[in-house]
Formats: C-alpha cells, sequence, structure tokens
C-alpha cells in the first residue's frame, strides 16, 4: 500500500502547489484593469478564500455520497475553462477592453476581481481547494485508518514551496503564457491521477470509519460540538485577519516594496505546518507569553504615529508577531479537531469560513466602515479577545491578564482614531488606500535647520498611509503656485515641459493626478490632461489644494486607468506624456510594457517627449525603461535632481524618452539627462512578461 500513501501525499502537495502558484499569476493578470496597489492582492486573497470555502463546502458534501460522476463532471468542465481560450485569456487579458463586464473595473474593484477572478478559474481553484479534505476521507475509506490531518500541513508546505518559487523562479523565466500553459499541464495530470484514486476508492473503499473508538476525553470533547465549532471559526477568523492587516500595513506604511506580501503569507502558511505537522512542539504557556508580549509592544509602537522603527527591524517584528499569533491561533485550532472522520470535513468547512471571514473584514467591510486603517490595531485586539477565550480555563490570572490587554489594545485603536485627527482637513478611504490631507504650520522635509525649515512657511500634506502624494506652500502667492516634491523646475519633468515646444501651447497628459502639482506648470493656452484611478483623489486635489484651479491652463481629468484611458480615446498629439504611477509597494508594470509603449506614441505629437517618474527607494525601473525604449528605437535619458528644501522639493528620478534627437540636444537637456547605462541581460518587458527580481535593491 506504500505507493498509494505515496500518491495521497503527493496529490495533496501537487494541488496545493498549483493553487498557489494559480493565486500570484491570476492576481498579475488583473494588473492591466486596477493598477498597482496592495488592495488588489488582499481583495484577490479574499477571492481565493472565498473559492477555499466553496471547495472545502463540494468536499463536504462528496465525502458523504459514492457519486465520483459529479467528481468528473467538475474535472471536465475545469479543464473546458483553461483549455478554451475565449473564457481563460480574454477573460484577464486586454487591459479591460475585452470584458464583458457592465461597470468600469476602476470604480468597481472589489466586484471586477471577483467577476474576472470567478469566471476564468473559479471551477479549477474550486476542485483544487477540495482536495486536501476530500482525499483524506478517502484515505480512511481505503485505508481504515484515522484522519491524517498530517496531510493538512503537507498541503500548506507545497503552498509555501509555490509561494517561493513564483517570485523567485516562475515569473523571472517563463512568459504569462508559458506559465498557463506549464499550469495546464500540470493540472490534467492532477485531474487524471486524482480520479484514478477516486475509482479505486469508490470500487475497494467501505464507508468513512475509524480504526479505533474514540477515547473518553474524545467523546467528552465531541459533546460539546458548538463550543468546537466556534472555535474553528473564531480562531481561523483571528489568524487572517492578522495576515490581512500585517500585509497591508507592511506594504503601505513600513516598507512600499513589491512582492513584500510573499513573506506574510509565507509566515501564515508556515504556521499552520508548524501546528498540524509538529502539535507537539507547541506549548501554550510559551506562545501565549511571546503572543501577548508581542501584541503590547507593536501596539504602543503603532501608536505612536510620529516615530518609526528602521525598516527591517519593523518588518522582523511584525513578521514574528504574525507567525506566534497564527502559530497560536492554528496550534489551538488543531488542539480541538474532532477524531470522528465524519466530521473531519466540517472542520475544514469552518476553518475556511473563519478565514474567508478575517480578509473580508479587512480588505472589504473596513474601507466601507472606516473612514482612516485601523486594521492593524483592530487586528491586534482580535487577537487579544481570543486569547480570553482561549486561556479562561486557565484561570483567573490568565483571564485578568488577557482582558487588561484587550483593554489596552482597545485604547490604542482610540488613540490612533485621535492621532488620525490631529491636524487632518479630510480623512477618506476606499479600495484604493487611506488618504488624509494634513495641515502644518511648517513642513521639515528633513532639513539641517530649523530655519530651512521655516522657510516652506504653511504647507497641505496628502497622505496615503504615511506615503506623501503631494504637497503645497501656502504661505503666499509665489509659494502656492511652485510645483513642488518631485516636480521641481530642475526636475526631469520641468526640464521636458521647458524645453519641448519653444515657447508655443503646449498639450500634456499626465497618468496620476496627486494633488495636481503639475498643473502649475500650465500657461495661457496649454491644455493639461490628468488620468486617476483613485476616485476619491480628484476631489481632494480640486477643493483642498489650488494648483488645478488656480492655472493657467485648460484643465481636464480623466477617472480610470491611465492605459485603460489612453487606449480608448482618440489621439491626443500630447507634446510632453507624464507617466507618474511606480513609488508605492505595487509597481503598475503595464505602464512600462513594449505595448504600453506603443500605446503612448500613437498619443503624442510628432517629437514628443514621454517623461516617466521613477523615484523609488527598492526598484530600479531605470534600466529596464531605457531596453524598452530601445527596443522601440526610441532615446533615454535619467534626470537625477537634488531636493531644495527651501522651495519644498524632494529628490526625483526622472527617465525622459523620445525619437526627437533635436530635444535631447538642447543645452539644458543636455547638460542635466544622462546616458543610461546599458544591462543587456534583462529582457524587454510586454504585456506577457515582466519580473521585478532583477531590479530589486533592498540594501537601504
Amino acid at each position: 500500500m506504500r505507493p498509494i500513501r505515496v500518491l495521497y501525499g503527493g496529490l495533496v502537495f501537487l494541488s496545493a502547489f498549483l493553487l498557489f502558484a494559480m493565486e500570484p499569476m491570476a492576481a498579475k493578470e488583473l494588473l492591466p484593469l486596477l493598477g498597482g496597489s496592495s488592495a488588489v492582492w488582499i481583495t484577490c486573497l479574499v477571492f481565493f478564500q472565498a473559492a477555499l470555502l466553496a471547495g472545502y463546502l463540494y468536499a463536504h458534501w462528496a465525502a458523504r455520497q459514492r457519486r465520483l460522476w459529479v467528481h468528473a463532471l467538475l474535472a471536465c468542465a475545469a479543464t473546458a475553462v483553461l483549455l478554451a481560450p475565449v473564457i481563460f485569456q480574454s477573460a484577464l487579458r486586454g487591459m479591460g477592453l475585452n470584458l464583458k463586464l457592465n461597470w468600469d473595473a476602476a470604480r468597481h474593484p472589489v466586484s471586477s476581481i471577483f467577476a474576472t477572478l470567478g469566471a476564468s478559474i473559479g471551477i479549477p481553484f474550486v476542485l483544487l481547494s477540495s482536495t486536501t479534505p476530500l482525499l483524506q476521507v478517502w484515505w480512511t475509506r481505503q485505508m481504515r485508518e484515522p484522519v491524517p490531518y498530517r496531510l493538512f500541513a503537507v498541503s500548506n508546505a507545497g503552498s509555501l514551496l509555490a509561494l517561493a518559487m513564483y517570485p523567485s523562479l516562475i515569473e523571472p523565466h517563463l512568459s504569462l503564457q508559458a506559465q498557463r500553459s506549464s499550469w495546464t499541464a500540470a493540472f490534467l495530470i492532477y485531474l487524471a491521477a486524482s480520479l484514478w484514486l477516486g475509482e479505486r476508492v469508490m470500487r475497494d473503499g467501505g464507508g468513512p470509519v475509524s480504526a479505533s473508538a474514540p477515547s473518553p476525553a474524545e467523546q467528552v470533547r465531541e459533546m460539546v460540538s458548538a463550543k468546537q465549532r466556534w472555535m474553528w471559526f473564531l480562531l481561523p477568523m483571528g489568524a487572517s485577519v492578522q495576515l490581512a492587516a500585517v500585509t497591508s500595513h507592511l506594504s503601505q506604511d513600513i516598507a512600499p516594496i513589491p512582492l513584500l506580501w510573499v513573506l506574510p503569507l509565507g509566515v501564515y502558511l508556515l504556521s499552520f505546518v508548524v501546528a498540524f505537522e509538529f502539535p507537539a512542539v507547541y506549548r501554550r504557556g510559551v506562545v501565549s507569553r511571546l503572543m501577548i508580549v508581542m501584541l503590547a509592544s507593536l501596539g504602543y509602537a503603532l501608536s505612536r504615529v510620529d516615530t518609526r522603527l528602521p525598516i527591517r527591524i519593523a518588518v522582523l517584528f511584525y513578521l514574528f508577531e504574525l507567525f506566534i499569533v497564527c502559530w497560536f491561533c492554528h496550534a489551538e485550532t488543531y488542539r480541538l479537531h474532532p477524531a470522528d472522520v465524519t466530521r473531519s470535513t466540517e472542520f475544514y468547512l469552518w476553518i475556511a469560513a473563519g478565514g474567508v471571514s478575517g480578509t473580508f473584514l479587512v480588505a472589504i467591510a473596513s474601507p466601507l466602515i472606516f473612514r482612516a486603517n485601523y486594521d492593524l490595531a483592530l487586528a491586534f485586539l482580535i487577537s487579544a479577545v481570543l486569547g480570553v477565550l482561549v486561556l479562561w480555563e486557565e484561570g483567573w490570572s490568565q483571564r485578568a491578564l488577557w482582558i487588561t490587554a484587550s483593554v489596552l489594545l482597545l485604547s490604542t485603536t482610540v488613540a490612533l482614531r485621535i492621532q488620525f485627527s490631529k491636524n487632518a482637513m479630510v480623512r477618506v478611504r476606499n479600495f484604493y488606500g487611506s488618504l488624509r490631507v494634513v495641515a502644518a504650520d511648517y513642513e521639515d522635509q528633513g532639513n539641517d535647520t530649523a530655519d530651512a525649515a521655516r522657510a516652506a512657511g504653511p504647507v497641505r500634506v496628502l497622505m496615503n498611509g504615511r506615503i506623501r502624494h503631494g504637497t503645497q506652500m501656502l504661505s503666499d502667492v509665489d509659494h502656492r503656485k511652485r510645483p513642488t516634491t518631485y516636480y521641481g523646475e530642475d526636475s526631469g519633468v520641468g526640464l521636458a515641459l521647458e524645453n519641448c515646444c519653444a515657447g508655443r501651447a503646449r498639450k500634456i497628459g499626465v497618468v496620476g493626478l496627486g494633488v495636481g502639482t503639475l498643473a502649475a506648470y500650465g500657461r495661457p493656452g496649454d491644455a493639461i490632461r490628468f488620468y486617476e484611478i483613485n476616485p476619491l483623489v480628484e476631489p481632494i486635489a480640486r477643493n483642498l489644494f489650488t494648483y488645478l484651479r488656480e492655472s493657467a491652463a485648460a484643465v481636464t481629468i480623466v477617472n480610470g486607468d491611465g492605459r485603460v484611458a489612453l487606449a480608448r480615446e482618440p489621439r491626443h498629439n500630447f507634446d510632453v506624456l507624464v507617466i507618474d504611477a511606480f513609488t508605492g509597494d505595487a509597481i503598475p508594470l503595464h505602464l512600462l510594457t513594449r505595448e504600453a509603449l506603443q500605446l503612448y506614441r500613437k498619443q503624442l505629437a510628432p517629437g514628443g517627449v514621454i517623461a516617466f517618474h521613477v523615484s523609488n527607494s527598492y526598484v530600479d525601473l531605470v534600466p529596464e525603461i531605457d531596453r524598452v525604449a530601445e527596443d522601440q528605437g526610441m532615446q533615454s535619458r535619467v534626470v537625477e535632481s537634488f531636493a531644495v528644501p527651501a522651495e519644498g522639493a524632494y529628490r526625483a528620478t526622472w527617465v525622459l524618452v523620445s525619437a526627437n534627437k533635436t530635444f535631447f540636444s538642447a543645452p539644458a537637456v543636455r547638460d542635466a539627462a544622462v546616458p543610461i547605462e546599458r544591462r543587456p541581460e534583462l529582457r524587454v518587458w510586454t504585456d506577457d512578461y515582466s519580473s521585478l527580481v532583477p531590479l530589486l535593491h533592498l540594501g537601504r
């Protein structure tokens, strides 16, 4: 029977590997619809966990049936979805133009994500996710042995391996088409093996049985089924809330590093492996004490919004806290697992329900309920309340300790609300993030002297989490109309606008609105057209900042993804097209591909210039833009400008791309724009291939 045992383990491992290879692949293909945002990944996570719940629900039903034909029917449907290009490919490609949806993806991102993923990978995902609980039941029927819960650890090990391999090996070396083809071939192998195994079980296996009768302790535990069900749900929910909240916090507030979401998800999966494969390692007293120390220390650090830990230390601390809390939740869940095989699928069903509820609270419910981001503080609070429930049986000392921790973490949430309200003129939140406009007497931008800081005068700042998306100085008219932050007069975009058109009226396109800073460059007769994916940004830029309404140019704003809008619109003949969307945690790679540059050229006037803003602490996009420009027969130069605190200017990196040799020979451009060092080993990005791994530099 050993080969059969190996087949069981192999199928569980393969199904989990395929699931977690599919997830980043599908999420990446959604990028053209919704631009770059960590919220895209977290909302995808909600879908994946909802599909996992559907898979577990199917497994719960199928375990009580002896009808392999239903499984075979689902396998045929999944195969049809994957092999029919009209369904699988056109549902995810084409920058949203080929999607048969009744809404604009940018305005209804959650609905778009669920509809697109459901149409393209829903059936295969449900079938794969049903594997672990269903095969555990088949095992007990065929082997006449107790439920092998360690298969759940094998499943999470497969998931962990896929998660590690995708950004490091799969994405850098395979195009999306090659990834889809390889994945589909492996999926068909999985289907054939699982159907063969199912046929053997239905032919040779009996009804679900246990190898031995439950012990008296197990019988007592079975009697408290209501409490068990609640804890099967609540404990995984707490771990899932932690996963989503920590991922969002790290990506938006700590370190906007692309692919950083891999680390929290890996830690989450590792906690499952340790809890289910090595239950003897878990010591409730030790883990609960570590948990309360981490919650208390990070809760305090979270309340100090004006101070920040070094990035590396902060990331390590939050990942360690996430692991401890998830290990606690998952180990306590395993401790309550049922001995009866007939209830094993119900056990997994409740785990999946808790998981999807946790991510739903953070990704969908929280942006609708709260005007600011309190997700991490609430995650800490939920963890402490779970500590009360689990450790209640330990006596009054533990009850008092965890109740006190819960009260303190509730106070932290209240303190955060007070801090976020301080000097805030407006606080709004939606799918794309939490926005605040903060007013201050002066802006200290890291100057050496207080006098230099005060030179900026009163300012107004647009914040997305802790990332600044625009600043305006308000001391007088001259300061108010001065372009600040990354858009100073000696920046790349400043040079492009000054030297593009020999004094005539200009047509300017800008992907990324911010506070409308570039409108400050507008002159009478100019036309400036902004493209902004977040619908909350435009009213903030129009009403709380004056760049737009005081511009001498005719300003229009288009809501939606810039590339999608440019593809739909007639030719504008822009003299300068500014692409400004690469400073966050999720780089919108679809704005940097060969096909994207071809689209930009169609929108340019003869001799026009494309200005890419690529200031980013963790990824060097300059050589890749140079490769794409060279591929299209265009020249590229990089412009580095330095911070000028008194003028509110930050250090900035811009890449100017044009087929106009005369533009690059202009004295001002020639002196500031530097040729780019070529990296011939880089592949040209296309809509079918891109990878940030060769461009990452995490040493800062």
